[in-house]
């Protein structure tokens, strides 16, 4: 029952003096003004009361005009709408009530130290209004506790409040504000870290990103240096794989098969490139591109590749008919040195170039669908490792005849 009451009166609060362009940030400061001032009120009324009954009506009226005041503040925001208006009223009244009553009854000592309550100014512009404006009033504040300081000597030396009274409002007054302030540490503290996990929960995500486009090494670089990034590789070997029969297949099949299908299959070729330290580069349509020996040197670049090649062709062979037909993958690789660099300023790409690339491309267009097919070059790198079967030369378009193996397994 209590819980429901409390929702129905934020509720309330939070609907006056809204305004349709009002940011999600001016709502809830508005809200939350809007339910403490009620408490306010209250402990002005409570004051005046208790003041005027221990002897002390001139210092009685003062919490009890604040409290009339601060109403009609309320009622013409919710009239008007103006809140900065209201905000600053608010203010304007919690600051200088204490410090008012404080020369009513006699100073710090006759009155408890009451002008510590006008500590809540300060501290509840930093929260509504933001740090520059909360600076202008604590310095405003800190003017007025000078002025106290400066009165002391002009004030009446006694008032009707018993001495047992005015300890025990002291104990009140620097009990309740240093609890305000404790509270208060507690939450923006509490907040920081909230921020902190949630600022680190995001930059785990945009790195998880990052690395998800480019290798961890060139991640790294870009984070920390700008420019271009590029480097040159020399023993790297390159693998191009092509599903062979996909085209015909993605036009019966609706865009969510396909790209279910390829996710599926990608999928996996990217958990052997994990398992083999290869690097995946890049997939265009139903064409996979990896690379070894880049960013990272690998001595034995050509025979993790190889051994990733193997890995598909045995997982694509097994791969069940889809459709009533069979899809077969073809893959070419060449072994040499590259040029690698981050290209573009958006959706950038770690992008790899030069004939070593483009001879990988064309050992995968010219190959055999079920087969691997290899150059010389990657072909002396593997040969005491791997079982290599001879193709004879075959001609490639901008490179002429050459000299090709296909990869069959592991000796």
């Amino acid at each position: 029952m209590l819980h429901r009451l409390v929702q129905a009166y934020f509720a309330f609060t939070a609907r006056i003096g809204v305004n349709a362009d009002d940011s999600e940030e001016v709502r809830l400061q508005k809200s939350l003004l809007l339910s403490i001032s009620p408490a306010l009120i209250l402990a002005g009324a409570v004051w005046s009361v208790m003041y005027v009954a221990f002897g002390e009506p001139i210092a009685g009226s003062i919490p009890g005009s604040y409290a009339v005041l601060s109403v009609l503040s309320i009622l013409l925001f919710a009239r008007h709408r103006h809140y900065v208006f209201f905000r600053f009223t608010q203010l304007l009244l919690i600051l200088l009530l204490p410090f008012l009553l404080q020369i009513a009854l006699g100073g710090f000592i006759n009155s408890s130290a009451v002008v510590l309550w006008s500590l809540i100014c300060p501290i509840g512009a930093l929260i509504f209004a933001g740090p520059r404006q909360a600076v202008r009033w604590f310095a405003l504040y800190l003017l007025l506790v000078v002025v106290s300081g400066f009165l002391q000597a002009y004030v009446r030396t006694t008032n009707n409040l018993s001495s047992s009274l005015v300890i025990t409002l002291f104990v009140l007054n620097v009990g309740a504000i240093s609890a305000i302030v404790f509270g208060l540490l507690v939450f923006f503290i509490n907040q920081k870290d909230v921020a902190y996990q949630l600022l680190h929960a995001e930059q785990e995500k945009s790195e998880n990103l990052l690395l998800n486009i480019l290798p961890k090494e060139i991640a790294e670089i870009l984070k920390n240096q700008a420019g271009t990034i590029a480097d040159q590789y020399d023993q790297v070997s390159i693998l191009f794989a092509d599903l062979v029969n996909f085209t015909p297949l993605s036009a019966e099949l609706s865009p969510s098969e396909m790209v279910g299908l390829l996710n599926q299959i990608f999928s996996h070729f990217d958990s052997l490139v994990d398992q083999y330290g290869v690097e995946k580069i890049e997939t265009v349509g139903d064409e996979y591109m990896a690379a070894c020996g880049v960013p990272r040197a690998n001595p034995n670049h050509a025979q993790s590749i190889a051994q990733l090649a193997l890995q598909m062709c045995s997982f694509m062979a097994s791969f069940p008919s889809y459709n009533g037909r069979r899809l077969e993958i073809r893959i070419g690789i060449h072994s040499g040195p590259i040029i690698a660099g981050v290209i573009g300023r958006k959706k950038f790409a770690f992008e790899l170039f030069g004939d070593t690339v483009n001879t990988a491309n064309r050992m995968q267009s010219h190959g055999v669908p079920g087969k691997v097919q290899i150059t010389r070059t990657t072909y002396e790198l593997l040969k005491d490792e791997f079982v290599c079967e001879p193709r004879g030369k075959v001609m490639v378009k901008g490179k002429g005849e050459l000299e090709t193996w296909f990869l069959v397994g592991a000796k």
